[in-house]
């Protein structure tokens, strides 16, 4: 259990965030959405600043910050309008990270959280495959035992990180015949001969972040690179999800704030029949319907933040932070899209990229249907 957050350390950490994400990513971030990817270099940028894995504890080389402190990185990225990195930031410190400081060996967390913290490294996760999205049991991805190593063959695909990424954390099966207990998970270096990685998915949304296929021939892998037990990586999974759930939903939060703080700017200056937007009644009304939307979740994500950081946060509570959250997200935006008009339809105005940034969110990280199911066995159980 961590001891209670100093709200005014945390305050100033948030402060800055924003000053570094003004200076090093806002005057670029337009050109970086035009060309589909962001840098490599900014994943260094990002690390030191000291925005990179902020909880990871100071003997790998991280800060030892509470979880909130995380939070808030994401928080700010998404707030602002940089939707795609924020979705890249978050696999790398608040999925990829835990797995290393949970599951790692001395070894593997001494060899690759410093890289993670720095940037040196960039960290995703491959879970993914064309015919195993949700349903994880049906990945077809094998390592095979060989002496000392692995050899690891199959694809993966939507991989956020994909393109930059130095260490990728594979589900793979090491025993075909065992279904959940069969999965494994591997921390795959990519510079190993056998490893390529296919284009840059094009998306509807999120544009600047990097999603992407992988791909793993005849790869040899030493058995040093196995994380934790085999056949433990189910279990694994399901331990970490929560985590990455409630961020998914903390982002979905922090994007509805940025969305409606450009949405009652334009609404104070924009007139229409001669009076302000503001001063009509349906524009009234909207706002303070996503307002009060906006506000409910906001609390109920803060509550979830808790109770993760007491250690008492389960499953079906993080789905339901990751559904709730995730869904007013989408009804936010689409309201501040239409209460802009025209103009919301165009790309000049970044009210359309938090629109069509949004709708991943109800995707990935577990689908609203798959979220909904989790939190119906809670009470009703398996039907």
């Amino acid at each position: 259990m961590s001891s209670p957050v100093d709200q005014e350390e945390l305050a100033l950490f948030r402060d800055s965030v924003i000053k570094a994400l003004e200076t090093e990513v806002k005057p670029h971030y337009e050109a970086w959405e035009k060309s589909g990817l962001v840098p490599r270099e900014l994943w260094n940028t990002l690390g030191n600043a000291g925005m990179l894995c902020v909880d990871v504890p100071e003997e790998w080389g991280g800060c030892g910050a509470p979880f909130q402190y995380s939070v808030v990185v994401g928080e700010e990225l998404a707030r602002m309008g940089f939707g795609a990195l924020s979705t890249n930031v978050m696999v790398h410190s608040d999925i990829v990270a835990p797995y290393l400081s949970h599951m790692g060996s001395e070894e593997q967390r001494q060899y690759w959280l410093p890289k993670l913290v720095s940037g040196e490294a960039v960290g995703a996760i491959a879970m993914t495959e064309p015919g195993a999205g949700s349903d994880l049991q049906a990945i077809r991805t094998s390592a095979v035992k060989d002496g000392d190593d692995y050899i690891l063959n199959g694809s993966k695909t939507f991989i956020t990180n994909g393109q930059h990424a130095d260490m990728v954390i594979v589900a793979a099966k090491t025993n075909p015949t065992a279904g959940a207990r069969g999965i494994s998970l591997f921390l795959v270096d990519t510079s190993l001969s056998g490893y390529s990685k296919g284009r840059n998915l094009d998306k509807i949304g999120q544009h600047s972040g990097d999603t992407s296929e992988l791909f793993f021939s005849d790869m040899r892998i030493p058995s040093s690179a196995l994380l934790g037990g085999e056949g433990q990586g189910f279990m694994y999974l399901m331990n970490e999800l929560p985590r990455e759930r409630l961020v998914i939903g903390a982002l979905g939060v922090a994007a509805a704030r940025g969305a409606l703080d450009l949405t009652i700017a334009y609404a104070q200056e924009r007139e229409l029949f001669g009076q302000k937007l503001a001063q009509l009644q349906n524009t009234r009304f909207e706002i303070a319907r996503m307002e009060t939307d906006y506000r409910v979740n906001q609390a109920f994500v803060n509550q979830c933040i808790a109770e993760y950081e007491r250690g008492d946060l389960d499953a079906p509570t993080a789905s339901m932070a990751k559904y709730s959250a995730t869904e007013m997200q989408c009804r936010v935006a689409d309201g501040c899209l239409q209460l802009f008009g025209g103009y919301g339809y165009t790309t000049e105005y970044p009210i359309s990229r938090a629109f069509m940034d949004a709708r991943v969110q109800r995707i990935y990280g577990g689908t609203s249907e798959v979220m909904k199911e989790i939190i119906a066995r809670s009470v009703l159980g398996r039907g």
